[in-house]
C-alpha cells in the first residue's frame, strides 16, 4: 500500500486507529475454544466489528508462533482473511525482526510476499543491513524501532552518543537509507513529550504509537506533539478493544471500545482541519 493510499484512508474514515491482534487463547472468550481454529475465529469477529473504525491492523507474530504451526496457520489465515475481505486496510506484521543481509531479506520476503503484509517492525540496530532489504519492496514498509514504549527504552535508546540521545541517531541514519520514503518509526505514546523532537528529525514519516489506553499513553498528547499535515500517526490499541469482554457479544463490545478512540480522533483531526 502506498503511503498516499493510507492517508486517504485516514481522511475517509476520520480515523487513525491501529487494532493489535495479539490473541491469547487465555484471554479469548471461552465459547470460542469450541471451534477448530479458535484464534481465526476471534480475530474475524473482531476484524468484521472494527474495520469501518479503524486503518489498520496489526498481528503480533510471537503470539502465533507460540502455538506452533497450528498458530502460524491461524495468522496466514487472518492475513488472507484482511486483504480478502478489507483491503483497504493497512497491515502491520509486528515481528520485530533484526538480521541482516541475506537472511533479512529472506524475512522481507516471507511478510510481504508470501503472507503479503504492507509492513513489518525492524530492529535498527545491526545498521543499515537489518533495514534496507525491506525498503526493496515497492510499497511496502519498514518500521523501524526508535523510542519504545516500555520502559527498558531508557537502558539504551535515551542514552547519550556523541551528544545526541541514541534514538535520535538512529532515526536521523535511518532516514538516509536507500528508499527511506518508505521507512515509518515505532514512538511509544508514553514518550509523547519526546514526539516533538522527534517530528522535527523525520516531519514527513508516519510514526506507529503503542501505548495509548492499557499501556497509560495520552491520545491528546501523542496528537499535540506528532500530528504532521498528513497526519502521520498510526495509534495502536490492542487489549483495551480487543479484550473488552469475554463474553458472546465481545465483538460488539470491542466495537464500541474501538468507536471511543475513533470518535476522539474524529474531534482532534477536525479540530486540526485534517480531515
Amino acid at each position: 500500500m502506498t503511503t498516499d493510499a493510507l492517508v486517504q484512508q485516514i481522511r475517509s474514515k476520520k480515523s487513525f486507529l491501529c487494532v493489535g491482534l495479539d490473541t491469547d487463547l487465555e484471554k479469548i472468550p471461552p465459547h470460542l475454544l469450541q471451534q477448530d481454529d479458535p484464534i481465526f475465529e476471534f480475530n474475524k469477529a473482531i476484524i468484521d466489528a472494527t474495520h469501518d473504525l479503524c486503518v489498520a491492523y496489526k498481528p503480533n507474530t510471537a503470539f502465533y508462533e507460540a502455538y506452533g504451526t497450528k498458530g502460524w496457520h491461524s495468522l496466514e489465515k487472518t492475513i488472507d482473511y484482511i486483504n480478502a475481505n478489507y483491503p483497504e486496510q493497512f497491515t502491520i506484521a509486528d515481528a520485530k525482526r533484526g538480521d541482516i543481509g541475506n537472511t533479512a531479506s529472506r524475512y522481507a520476503k516471507s511478510f510481504f510476499e508470501t503472507l503479503a503484509f504492507d509492513s513489518i517492525t525492524v530492529a535498527p540496530y545491526m545498521g543499515k543491513d537489518s533495514v534496507e532489504p525491506f525498503l526493496d519492496f515497492p510499497d511496502k514498509h519498514a518500521i523501524v524501532l526508535a523510542l519504545t514504549s516500555n520502559a527498558g527504552a531508557y537502558d539504551f535508546q535515551t542514552k547519550l552518543l556523541e551528544e545526541e540521545a541514541l534514538y535520535k541517531s538512529v532515526i536521523r541514519t535511518c532516514l538516509e537509507y536507500q528508499n527511506s520514503q518508505n521507512l515509518m518509526f515505532v514512538v511509544g505514546a508514553t514518550k509523547a513529550s519526546f514526539l516533538s523532537e522527534i517530528r522535527e528529525i523525520a516531519s514527513d514519516s508516519f510514526f506507529l504509537v503503542p501505548g495509548v489506553g492499557a499501556q497509560g499513553g495520552s491520545l491528546a498528547e501523542v496528537c499535540q506533539y506528532g500530528l504532521n499535515e498528513n497526519v502521520g500517526l498510526l495509534v495502536n490499541s490492542s487489549r483495551g478493544i480487543i479484550y473488552a469482554s469475554k463474553e458472546e457479544d465481545f465483538d460488539q463490545k470491542a466495537r464500541a471500545s474501538a468507536l471511543v478512540i475513533q470518535r476522539e480522533m474524529s474531534e482532534i483531526l477536525s479540530s486540526k482541519q485534517l480531515a
